[in-house]
């Protein structure tokens, strides 16, 4: 036999051996041989984990099981997050969505159709939240649970209330940017006492809250100035404004003005930024260190006193 016919010969006899394939072969194949390549993305696990989410909560409607309410408050919350990150486009074009899955009424007659809608909607807006606000939503919801007993506490208001009323809070304030307190806000210019004074009767007179639900916005945001200010945020104008000396003052670099651009658009949706957060992702994105990466010390310590600035701007 030539060579050539013998060659000929075992690719005949190779090409038969995947006509029969045993249990060994297969067992082999799938330990072996990497899986074909694709042209399609993988989905974003953050959507995928929504979607769980929202089947689970379908699911419990179908089921009429109590753990709907635990479900539907993550969803809030998730909704609630998203509504703070109102400058990005994407998350705008579905307001309307999240501003309305956060009253209660929306839930009242809410069925399986109006939740998938919901889960379509909302699925690829999720990975924009920060990776340290979403963490605590999501859960297996398998929790075994004994008798409820539930408990009233005069002097507390109830999660899902207090968050209903940051919704609507949020919504109406900033429908009136223009009343003068609000706007001194937006623009960081300093409130004074009777600002803040006008703030709390503008909540209390437009049914907005309970005096329960404004005593605790008062205590868990360290004043109601910057309650507000963490509803309405931070004009984007007036955020370059405060760093517009900053950056003329040296030449600094590409991921130097990254950074700074990074806490503009944090104070255009929330308002504050804490500085501790300088340190947390998306800034350690820029720079694992945070600001002491990037920054002197003496530029970190110009940066730390910009956003106490803009802080005490919204506590008369």
């Amino acid at each position: 036999m030539c060579a050539r016919d013998e060659s000929s010969w075992r690719s005949s006899l190779e090409a038969k051996a995947w006509e029969k394939l045993t249990q060994t072969d297969l067992l082999d194949l799938s330990k072996q041989v990497a899986g074909l390549p694709t042209q399609l993305d993988s989905e974003d696990e953050e959507a995928k984990r929504f979607d769980a989410l929202m089947l689970n909560l379908q699911l419990a409607v179908l089921r009429s099981e109590s753990r709907f309410a635990k479900i539907q408050q993550a969803v809030k919350a998730i909704a609630s997050l998203l509504e703070d990150k109102a400058a990005i486009p994407m998350i705008q074009a579905q307001m309307v969505l999240i501003q309305e899955i956060q009253i209660n009424e929306w839930w009242e007659h809410v069925t399986v159709r109006m939740l998938e809608n919901a889960r379509k909607r909302l699925r690829l807006l999720v990975k924009l939240i920060e990776k340290n606000q979403r963490k605590p939503i999501y859960t297996d919801f398998e929790d075994v649970m004994g008798d409820e007993k539930e408990v009233e506490f005069e002097a507390f208001i109830r999660g899902d209330e207090f968050e209903e009323f940051r919704s609507k809070a949020r919504r109406f304030l900033r429908e009136h940017g223009d009343h003068i307190a609000i706007h001194k806000l937006r623009i960081n210019e300093p409130l004074t006492p009777t600002d803040l004074s006008e703030l709390e009767r503008i909540l209390r007179e437009n049914g907005l809250g309970s005096a329960e639900a404004i005593e605790r916005a008062k205590t868990e945001s360290e004043g109601l100035g910057l309650f507000v200010r963490s509803l309405v945020g931070l004009d984007r104008d007036a955020a370059k404004k405060t760093f517009a000396e900053f950056l003329a003052a040296k030449n600094f670099g590409a991921n130097q003005i990254e950074f700074v651009n990074l806490i503009v658009d944090h104070l255009t949706a929330l308002g504050i930024v804490d500085v501790a957060s300088l340190y947390d992702s998306p800034y350690t994105d820029v720079s694992p260190q945070g600001p002491d990466g990037l920054f002197q010390p003496q530029d970190v310590d110009a940066l730390v006193t910009i956003l106490h600035g803009v802080r005490d701007r919204a506590v008369a």
